[in-house]
């Protein structure tokens, strides 16, 4: 019997040994010169997968070769194109740590204010007219204090003119996403949270287009927990700025005077 369970064992790893995962890889005589030529190969070849591979393991392999930093760079992008967003982030946040004072830092900086821009974005909002100000904007908030540091640390960087438009976008969309959180206080009746999230945005996001509507948001919910002196407030500030805004007249319906 024993002799039997033995055979069956040595049987199982010779299985093993046959279709296991034991592949031999082919890389590991490989110089660091040619996983770096590799790498890059496949990464303007935009084989995304096939450049990470090359790259984790030229840095595994050489942590301090010639070809580091820029491969830890290249990394990054590759991470980022191939839609491994929270790898990218860390690979720049390695790359800033190593080599703060490197030439292309500022691209590090950028490149992480981008893969957190694209963090969560799937096929559907990509292709599909998907409202970007009902997802969760915790990621957007990341990617606008990304674009902002690169801004104030490098503002002659080659990349802060596209971060600039890219935080306006991130700036309204921030702005609309707390109008849509209000709305929904105001329909389950917290008029308090309504309020105090439309007053955030009229303290932070002033050049907003979600202004307007932040603005009635609390001029409404003063209104409904009876504190006519804010209302009456917030409703001429809207008055005069934007003269048009149909909430007014539904603000007048509610009798704030003057």
């Amino acid at each position: 019997m024993r002799i039997l369970y033995l055979l069956l064992i040595l049987a199982a790893l010779a299985g093993c040994a046959i279709f296991g995962d034991d592949k031999e890889d082919e890389t590991a005589d490989w110089s660091a010169e040619k996983l770096y030529a590799e790498g890059k190969e496949s990464l303007e070849s935009e084989y995304y997968t096939n450049a990470v591979e090359y790259y984790e393991k030229l840095l595994a392999r050489h942590p301090f070769g010639a070809h580091a930093q820029q491969a830890q760079l290249d990394l990054a992008y590759a991470y980022y194109k191939n839609d491994e967003s929270a790898s990218a982030v860390a690979a720049c946040d390695r790359f800033i740590k190593l080599y703060p004072d490197h030439s292309h830092v500022d691209y590090a900086y950028y490149l992480k204010g981008l893969a957190n821009f694209n963090t969560g974005k799937g096929l559907t909002e990509r292709y599909l007219p998907v409202d970007p100000s009902q997802r969760d904007q915790a990621t957007a908030s990341k990617s606008f204090q990304d674009f902002s540091e690169l801004v104030k640390r490098f503002p002659k960087s080659r990349y802060v003119k596209d971060a600039q438009l890219r935080m306006t976008y991130l700036r309204n969309l921030l702005a609309q996403h707390e109008i849509n959180t209000a709305h929904y206080y105001m329909r389950r009746g917290a008029y308090v949270a309504a309020a105090n999230r439309a007053r955030y945005v009229v303290e932070n996001y002033q050049r907003a287009p979600a202004m307007p509507e932040a603005l009635f948001m609390m001029a409404k919910a003063y209104r409904v927990l009876k504190l006519d002196d804010l209302a009456k407030d917030a409703t001429r500030v809207l008055e005069i700025n934007y003269p048009d805004h149909p909430g007014i007249n539904e603000l007048k319906s509610l009798r704030i005077s003057d």
